[in-house]
């Protein structure tokens, strides 16, 4: 049992009645005391530098970000929201935000999102692609893009005006701003296999390429852009000649077989090669922007320049087979012109088909002969010159330039002999006067060679060429019997001789003796000549059957000949024709 503290109060007694509340008036009225400073709690440090690293981080964001820009493209291939780069030569300058679909649903749009320090590149003539791996004619590009990723390429422009959306490239551009060197414009009137990227050479070294081609269906007008890499501008002056060095350049024509190639890739490719002629003295580079002609091959670029064109026309007798257009016009040597086409015409007075040839002159490669350049000679002293020399001459004529080809060229010749003639101009077309080709004479003469040969009678000069020799050989038959006759009796006279001058000196006696020999060889002689005469299978009467044997092959033979030459008098300078094909099997007879 527990004893209570005598210390402690007495607990209260719930059971006695409440005490009587004091009086308001005896209370003291409290005191609030306020505390010197406030106390703040470590814990708040963390958020409040949260915040403050927060709100550098926008700061800094906003200060960074540049603007907003928006870029067309056909296709979204290799495009990735917030993974796609956006690169100004090799340097990030933004990232792809977004990539949606346009409401025609033909393109789609890609969000960039530039950094502050790239704003200047959102101008009007700023350009934008996609750089992939591609491989082309001017080689491979966007290797790198096979690990890293397809990225979105830049070049930036120059102009004021801010933009915000932009259509970008299919592929990247073949010049890019800044990039040093210079470009050219070439007029063509055939693009051959060239394409944007095909290389252009000068002396079989790379220096430039093909960046861009364009056909003005109006004009009909071809035109080149080429781009000529520095330092190699200044090899390009006023006076360069460029020409398409596509592929293999092979011609046969009235000059024979030519071949010209540059390198392998040109093979392949195409390119294009230039040049300065070796006898023009190099000038001043040609400024960028400059135009030049784009020649067909190295020929026809690097030959003397032509002029102002005067067309003419000459009309030939005969076949014109090999003369194509584009054939030369030779003069002593010296191209001066070309053809240009030919047609078939009707003289009704000789009634004859005579075919009509029209062609280009260029007055200015006669050299010395016109004095004077283009601006001092004009088409009236061009054609007094042709007449002079027409009345010196100077005619025009078809020759063989290939034998192999059969290929034709016109030759300017003089033929003193030639009767005089005066030039005719009509619609602007000057009439030359022309002589037979030498084909055309020689093919005559060897028509009369053949009429001449078909009149022998070769079939009786072998019959009396065979009759002869029969006689021949019943002619020595008959002469050996005979021959026989004779020696026999003289042997007989001899022995007569003998006996009558058997009382002779002995000097005597020996001289008839040696006669007696004599006769006796030569009567042997005579019978070893018979068996050899008569005897079958003697050798004088074997060589007397093949000579004649021979004769009468040689006669056929030539028959023959003079058949084919008839049929076939070119067979003189072409050889033999083929036989023709039987229907049946398709081969030879």
């Amino acid at each position: 049992m527990t004893t209570p503290d005598p210390a402690a109060p007495p607990a209260p007694d719930h059971t006695a009645a409440p005490a009587a509340a004091p009086d308001d008036a005896a209370l003291p009225a409290p005191r609030i005391v306020r505390s010197a400073r406030t106390r703040l709690s470590l814990v708040w440090l963390v958020p409040l530098l949260a915040l403050a690293i927060g709100a550098s981080l926008v700061v800094r964001s906003i200060l960074q970000t540049g603007p907003r820009i928006e870029i067309e493209f056909h296709t979204a291939e290799s495009l990735e929201a917030g993974k796609t780069e956006v690169r100004y030569k090799e340097v990030v300058i933004g990232r792809v935000q977004a990539v949606t679909l346009r409401d025609d649903r033909q393109h789609v749009v890609a969000e960039v999102q530039l950094d502050r320090a790239a704003a200047g590149v959102a101008v009007d003539d700023t350009s934008f692609w996609v750089v992939r791996p591609r491989v082309g004619v001017g080689g491979v590009s966007g290797i790198g893009t096979l690990l890293s990723g397809a990225y979105i390429g830049v070049d930036a422009g120059v102009s004021r005006n801010e933009r915000t959306r932009f259509v970008g490239l299919e592929a990247a551009p073949y010049v890019l701003r800044g990039e040093p060197g210079a470009g050219y414009i070439l007029r063509a009137a055939d693009l051959g296999s060239l394409d944007v990227g095909s290389p252009i050479y000068y002396r079989r070294t790379r220096v430039g390429r093909v960046v861009g081609y364009t056909l003005d269906a109006a004009t009909d007008e071809l035109t080149v852009k080429v781009f000529i890499e520095a330092p190699y501008p200044r090899l390009v002056t006023p006076q360069t000649r460029f020409w398409n060095a596509s592929g293999v350049d092979l011609s046969i024509d009235a000059n024979g077989l030519n071949l010209n190639t540059q390198t392998v890739a040109s093979v392949l490719a195409g390119g294009i090669a230039f040049e300065q002629p070796a006898d023009v003295p190099r000038g001043e580079a040609a400024p960028s922007g400059s135009s030049f002609p784009l020649f067909s091959d190295r020929k026809t670029a690097l030959a003397p320049p032509r002029g102002p064109a005067l067309p003419v026309r000459m009309v030939f007798d005969g076949s014109l087979r090999g003369l194509g257009p584009g054939a030369p016009i030779d003069f002593q040597g010296v191209e001066i012109g070309t053809v240009r086409s030919a047609s078939l015409q009707h003289d009704a007075t000789r009634q004859r088909y005579p075919v009509e040839v029209l062609a280009d002159l260029y007055p200015l490669r006669l050299g010395a002969l016109r004095a004077g350049g283009p601006s001092a000679r004009g088409q009236g002293a061009d054609l007094a010159l042709l007449q002079r020399l027409v009345d010196s001459g100077l005619r025009a004529q078809l020759r063989s330039g290939n034998l192999l080809t059969g290929q034709l060229y016109v030759a300017m010749d003089f033929y003193p002999k030639a009767a005089p003639q005066r030039l005719k101009v009509q619609d602007g077309v000057v009439t030359l006067p022309t002589v037979p080709g030498t084909l055309s004479e020689l093919q005559s003469q060897v028509a009369e060679i053949v009429a001449r040969l078909s009149k022998l009678p070769f079939d009786e000069i072998g019959q009396s060429l065979a009759d002869t020799l029969r006689q021949a050989d019943t002619t020595m038959k008959d002469l050996t019997p005979e021959a026989r006759k004779t020696l026999a009796e003289a042997q007989r006279t001899l022995g007569s001789a003998s006996q009558a001058f058997s009382q002779l000196a002995p000097e005597a006696q020996a001289a008839l003796v040696d006669l007696r020999r004599a006769v006796a060889g030569a009567q042997t002689a005579v019978e070893g000549l018979d068996r050899n005469l008569l005897a079958d299978g003697a050798p004088v009467q074997r060589d007397l059957a093949q000579t004649l044997g021979e004769v009468q092959r040689a006669a056929q033979s030539l028959r023959v000949l003079t058949d084919l030459l008839q049929r076939h008098p070119e067979a003189l300078l072409r050889g033999k024709p083929a036989d023709p094909a039987l229907p049946e099997t398709g081969r030879s007879p």
